[in-house]
């Protein structure tokens, strides 16, 4: 383990330490699983998005197309 490995990792077992004196165990579990859920749906629903939409909010484009469903037939499973 680098230096700059070991000072990060000291920093986030105090940091980890710091939330569960000051929340509780429990808290601090729920925080970091809400968080670890949040970040789950922001990368699926940016999965959903056609290579238009992702250039169109500046994420680079998918290289395989022909696996992804394009739009228009993701709107039409929604409403079938």
């Amino acid at each position: 383990m680098t230096h700059s490995q070991f000072l990060v990792a000291g920093s986030l077992t105090a940091t980890v330490d710091e939330l569960y004196q000051k929340f509780g165990a429990w808290r601090t579990a729920k925080a970091l699983l809400l968080v670890v859920w949040r970040q789950r749906q922001t990368r699926a629903q940016v999965s959903e998005l056609s290579n238009h939409q992702l250039r169109d909010i500046g994420l680079p484009e998918r290289e395989d197309t022909l696996n992804h469903p394009n739009s228009l037939a993701l709107h039409l499973r929604r409403f079938g």
